[in-house]
Parts: structure tokens; sequence; C-alpha cells
């Protein structure tokens, strides 16, 4: 049996609609739509236009309707933290954007009440002044979790305008710091505790469980059977991108590489030590009951936001033109510390790096060039720095690092993440996090069956990565 299934993938800076094909043999993948996504900054912050979003999901799900009238179920993925609150079943205002300044009150209103080494012992997450319980804070301030009466993050929020059901898929609920990260249920204490009512969080579902089925407009909008069920995956982009992660040895680590680089390894239990904690790493779940132990690391957003700056500026970027330029810079470049908050906001990337080398005695990149090769070094380190620490606080041998998503593309990156690492870097597949959907989809339906090492040999089988060496350096 081979099942046809649609993935919607939606990413922090663009989404897709793909068919996938999977069955024992068969892992195929065909885009049926891709669409950008970014913030809208409005008089009182920065939000997301999901109504757009969901206006590209229809028609990318109507694309794959027209390409196989077959199409057996959906799944949803998306980033993490961010939610809309609804009362009476209708969306109050558009979701607030997690790179949104509010947050930083936040933690204080937080804090004051649970101070952050508690709250790691109960959800296991490491620190972001964007998790969902910190803008909740500021929500509660605000008068609006007096007027809501549900909770959806984002992949939930678009399962309910298909469906009509209200659920929180568990992967992507476990980013929120509301569940607690031993019993993988919400944590009403803690709920009561930060003055969070416990009403507006519906139950939580596992990946490969039902949500529901596409409401008759939503058929007729698309072209969809009007039984077709839409299907939890791991809603957590990272969650599905790691089912794909062709882990099929001990000793890899994973290193899902887009707007954020997630580094870390897949472990049986979380691990809640004080090193783990002082170390700022997380404990988010995953799928058939595992734990992705990572570091959050900036990722490619710093380099997508220097090309943006350069393009507000008037000159016209070409990413490969750039990327041969930094491969060819000779001699070493300083670099900078990838995980310094100050590189998180939008806005003119190139300036704060110049500043922050500059405040510390380092040489300031003098062209395009040098730039793209200092943020891709500053990003190899970090990386490589995250895979050996993940490595030790968990206990776990390390030999290879799998790179998978948009950065696994980017050949320099990837060749010195090798050789910074001083092990093997396995590049792809790109659309892991797809992937990782639409495998999720296929085992619920039959077509493929076994555990996670099973559908990773699949991919491996199907996806053969390319393989970096480390080298002198």
């Amino acid at each position: 049996m081979t099942a046809a299934v649609a993935a919607v993938d939606l990413g922090a800076t663009s989404g897709r609609v793909m068919v996938g094909q999977v069955g024992p043999d068969t892992l195929e993948l065909r885009q049926m739509g891709r669409f950008p996504n970014g913030p809208v900054r409005t008089p009182d912050g920065l939000h997301w236009n999901l109504q757009q979003l969901y206006a590209h999901v229809l028609d990318g799900l109507g694309a794959a309707a027209r390409w196989d009238d077959r199409i057996q179920s959906i799944g949803i993925d998306s980033w993490a933290v961010d939610y809309a609150l609804l009362r009476g079943g209708r969306v109050l205002g558009e979701p607030f954007h997690y790179r949104d300044e509010r947050t930083a009150h936040g933690v204080e209103l937080v804090h004051a009440d649970e101070p952050f080494s508690l709250l790691y012992a109960r959800n296991g997450l490491q620190f972001l002044p964007f998790n969902t319980l910190y803008q909740l804070a500021v929500e509660r301030e605000a008068g609006m979790l007096g007027v809501a009466d549900r909770l959806l993050l984002v992949p939930d929020l678009m399962a309910y305008y298909l469906t009509g059901a209200t659920v929180a898929e568990a992967t992507n609920a476990s980013t929120t710091g509301l569940v607690d990260v031993a019993t993988r249920c919400w944590d009403g204490e803690l709920m009561d505790r930060l003055r969070l009512p416990r009403g507006l969080f519906p139950r939580i579902v596992q990946p490969g469980e039902r949500i529901g089925t596409v409401l008759p407009s939503v058929a007729e909008t698309t072209g969809l059977l009007g039984d077709t069920p839409v299907v939890a995956v791991g809603s957590h982009d990272t969650a599905s991108a790691v089912v794909a992660t062709p882990m099929t040895e001990p000793g890899g680590a994973y290193i899902s590489c887009g707007t954020w680089g997630l580094v870390g390894v897949e472990t049986e239990a979380p691990v809640l030590s004080q090193a783990a904690r002082e170390a700022n790493f997380t404990n988010e779940g995953g799928v058939d009951g595992r734990t992705r132990f990572l570091h959050n690391v900036m990722g490619l957003w710093i380099l997508s936001e220097t090309i943006r700056t350069w393009e507000r500026d008037g000159v016209t970027v070409d990413l490969q033109r750039l990327l041969a330029e930094a491969a060819a810079v000779d001699g070493d470049v300083d670099i900078f510390d990838a995980n310094d908050a100050v590189f998180s906001p939008p806005g003119d990337m190139p300036a704060r790096i110049a500043a922050w080398l500059s405040e510390r005695g380092f040489r300031v990149p003098r062209s395009r060039g040098e730039m793209a090769r200092c943020i891709i070094e500053s990003l190899a380190q970090a990386f490589a720095d995250a895979v050996h620490e993940a490595g030790s606080l968990a206990s776990q041998d390390i030999r290879r690092i799998h790179i998978t998503g948009g950065g696994s593309l980017n050949e320099l990156l990837c060749q010195r993440t090798a050789d910074r690492a001083g092990m093997p870097v396995m590049a792809g597949p790109v659309e892991a996090t797809a992937l990782g959907n639409v495998l999720i989809q296929g085992r619920a339906l039959g077509a493929v069956t076994g555990s996670l090492e099973s559908l990773r040999d699949l991919v491996a089988r199907t996806f053969k990565p390319r393989v970096h060496e480390p080298r002198a350096r």
C-alpha cells in the first residue's frame, strides 16, 4: 500500500504545501504551493497575518487535490510558541509575533512569581524570552485572558479552521512552558500560580491521532473528499524534522537549520540537571514519547536579516554569489557569539555585528563577502559547541552530525561545521520537516509501520545525505 497525503509545513519565513507518497519502499514529495510568511507591524506591535497564511494553505490544498484526487489525510506543522486567543470560536485579533518587544515585560512578570530554576524543574525548557508562558503573562496584565475562552497554537489553529476541532498537539504544547516535563500533561498547578485560566487550554493529542475531518466548506473550496481526515503529526516543525533525520546508528546529533538552528540529540527521558539548566538546553517533546534535548542557536536568521538590510539600502544580493565570495575569503575572520540576544530583533544586522566585534577589539569585516564568511564561521562554531555540549550533558558519544532543512544546502556552512566540530556532517534532506510530517501520517494510515528507527531507515534509503568530512583547520 502507498498512501498519498498532504503536508502543510509553515515556517517563520515561508510556508509550503506538499503531496507525499509514502509506502514501505516509497517516500516522495511534490511541492504544491510555496508562499512567503513574515511579520506585519501595526501600532500595537509585531503580528502574524494568519488569515492570509490560511488562505495560502487552502490554495495549496486545492492544488494537492487537483494533483491527486485521492488525498487520504492532511498533517500540519509550524514554528512553535505563538498562538491565537479565541472567544466563541472567533479569533481575537491577529496573533503577536514572538519577536515583538512585549516579551521582555512578560519575563519580569513570570519570574516575579516563579524563578527560572523552579520553572526548569517543572517544564524542562531553556530560557527564551518569547516562550508562550511569558507572552501570556503580558496578555494577563492587558486583561485579554478574561475575554478569551480558548488558546490555540498556530498549527492547532490551522487544524481548527480545517475541521472545527480544538486540540493541542503534544510536541508543540511542550514548547509553551506549561506542560509538565515528567507527565507530559498540562501543568494546572503552574497555570494557577501564574494566574492563567486552565480552561483556555484544549486537550492534548499525540502524533498519529485523528483530529477531525475537513469541514464541508473546506471540501468545497479545495476539492478534497468530504471525509478527508486531519491527522496530528509532530506539529512543532522541529519534531517533524527530527522524525525524518536519518539517524540510523547511535552517536548522531541533529541540527535542524533554517531561521533557527535547533542543535541537539534525542533522548529517552528529559535531562534536568543543573548543568543542563545553566547551559540553557531545553527538553521538548518528541514523537513516540522521545525527548528532543537541544539548544536554540540563532540560525540563518542572521544571514537573511543581513541580506534584507543590504537590499533595503538598494543592493541586489545573489545568495549563491555571496556564498562563493564568502568561501573565497583568504585567512581567518574574527567571529561573534551567535547566541547573543542582540541579534534577535529585526533591523540592521550588519551594524549590530560590526558593533559587537568592534566593542571587543575584533576585526570588522570590510566587504559583504567577509561579512557573510564571518556569519557562517560564527554559526558553525555555535553549532559545533552546542553539539559537543549536548553530547556531554546527555552522556552520549557523538560521532556524526546530521544537518537538515535549508541549511543543509549551504555547502560552506556544512563544511565549516564539520571542520569546527571535528566530525563528519551528513547534509540533508532539505525537506526533513515535510518528510517527517508525511511519515507520521503514513504510519497512522498503515502505509508504513514500525519505530522511528524504521522510518528513518526509509529516509536514508530514499534521500542519500551528502557527507562533509572534517578538514584540518
